[in-house]
């Protein structure tokens, strides 16, 4: 059993005051796997005392020398590879191949593309050749609490710690109480790269404590959090009586938009896709709508395909999936799935219940439906497990007016070989992400949604400009 009981404030690793002992469940096998502590207001009130008396500082430090921390912090992560992939396989159930891959490598990948825009952004410009005394300024925002969630843990943490750290901001990072241990391990590697104490901070709690109470805290000035629709509108609202700046990055629920003419791999990468990290992502494309000529072969193909997906425990080797990670996902999936039947959509891979072989663990029957129309519950709500929902269309508008009904907006994926079609679908789809024939956004690109899916952008220079206030300074004394 492992024990992380401590937190990391002010450059050190101390003792919660009023410690709350929680139990890390392993998905694979629904034992204990750890017990950390979960922190109350003393924890919150010290971290972000820490990280508002470290900000002066931080915020006079040159950008270069911050950029040179974060390089010293990509160093130290290639050395910590292997132990923040075997613990996010450990808590949150991705099976350790992809764990090592996706989710640890998707970290290392986030902080070298923040790197590499910051080394050419100019945090101090002019405004213009017509006002040769007027600058620009862009200066950290301050303390920012940073709330993240289990599903990518490292992905999360990285896109948020990377650009706040460049931009001049301090910091209290929360974790999901779901998938602390990968947290535990980045903020030794904080502490070894050099980064001033009081810069980053650690607070292991809950949502309705510490995420409560940082997204409320008078002298937090921004929130940047990840996770559900729900807790995103309750944060909003707790923030609101401090004016601080929210970032979101919420739920989402995809269209996979699949023409006639798509090539012929289209829905078997789509289904892929679907369960990649056993359905738990917010860009999913977990609504496939397909071109009625093709509808039944694409029916026939996605079966196929999710019945050929293997389940089994993340700590083993391979190309399977893993389980969700808790008994309240679990059993949430379990109902949803039962929804869809109840409403008649056809099921044709999966079902309720766990995969044959497996009697324990949160494990998923990857779940194809087809049949279904865009008012059914499985179609609207973010089921959040391997679970595909097949819509038919038959024309280009109707397939975007069947995408675009949805509060969500955060990614949605166009197969089509007419380049005049892929351009009018980049356009007509209401999401912050569009991507087309399998091709992924790359190096850079900023992730983030429109409407119930949330706001602000995060990766690249977009995910910098989020840490940064913009100052007009007019009359300005050459030095």
């Amino acid at each position: 059993m492992i024990e992380k009981r401590d937190f990391y404030i002010n450059g050190q690793w101390v003792a919660p005051v009023e410690p709350h002992d929680f139990h890390v469940i392993n998905p694979s096998t629904e034992e204990p796997c750890a017990v950390i502590s979960l922190g109350g207001a003393a924890d919150t009130d010290a971290a972000v005392a820490a990280a508002k008396s470290a900000l002066p500082g931080w915020m006079a430090t040159p950008a270069e020398e911050r950029i040179a921390l974060v390089e010293k912090l990509v160093e130290i992560y290639q050395t910590r590879s292997e132990d923040l992939a075997q613990a996010m396989s450990l808590e949150m159930g991705a099976p350790i191949d992809m764990s090592r891959t996706s989710q640890a490598g998707a970290g290392i990948w986030h902080l070298k593309n923040f790197i590499r825009a910051a080394k050419a952004f100019q945090f101090e410009r002019p405004l213009g050749e017509h006002a040769p005394n007027d600058r620009i300024i862009y200066e950290a925002v301050g303390v920012a609490a940073l709330i993240t969630p289990w599903n990518w843990p490292m992905n999360q943490i990285t896109l948020k710690v990377g650009a706040a750290a460049i931009a001049g901001c301090t910091m209290v990072l929360k974790p999901s109480e779901q998938s602390p241990l990968n947290a535990m391990i980045f903020a030794e590697m904080m502490d070894e790269a050099g980064f001033p104490a009081g810069v980053f901070n650690l607070v292991n709690g809950d949502g309705v404590g510490v995420g409560s109470q940082l997204s409320g805290h008078r002298d937090v000035d921004m929130v940047s959090f990840t996770g559900s629709t729900r807790a995103g509108t309750a944060i909003s609202k707790n923030a609101a009586d401090t004016l601080k700046k929210v970032h979101l990055e919420l739920g989402g629920k995809g269209a996979n938009v699949v023409f006639a003419d798509a090539d012929e791999k289209a829905v078997k990468r789509g289904v892929l896709h679907m369960m990649n990290n056993t359905g738990q992502s917010c860009n999913a494309p977990s609504r496939m709508l397909v071109q009625r000529p093709i509808y039944d072969q694409a029916i026939e193909t996605a079966a196929q395909v999710a019945n050929k997906v293997s389940v089994g425990p993340a700590q083993e080797e391979g190309r399977h999936i893993g389980p969700v990670v808790n008994e309240v996902q679990w059993t949430k999936i379990q109902d949803l799935i039962q929804k869809g039947i109840d409403e008649g959509a056809r099921l044709v891979a999966g079902g309720t219940g766990r995969p044959e072989g497996l009697n324990k663990g949160y494990y998923v029957r990857p779940t194809v439906f087809a049949d279904a129309n865009n008012q059914m519950i499985i179609a609207r709500e973010e089921i959040f497990g391997p679970v595909l929902t097949m819509i038919p269309f038959d024309t280009e508008e109707e397939a975007v007016e069947i995408a675009n009904d949805t509060p969500y907006g955060l990614t949605n994926y166009v197969q089509t070989q007419d380049g005049d079609r892929a351009n009018r679908m980049a356009r007509a789809l209401r999401s912050g992400m569009v991507e087309m024939n399998g091709q992924s956004r790359s190096a850079g690109s900023p992730f983030g949604g429109m409407k119930q899916s949330g706001n602000g952008r995060e990766g690249g220079v977009w995910g910098l400009e989020d840490f940064l206030e913009v100052k007009a300074v007019g009359g300005w004394a050459a030095e």
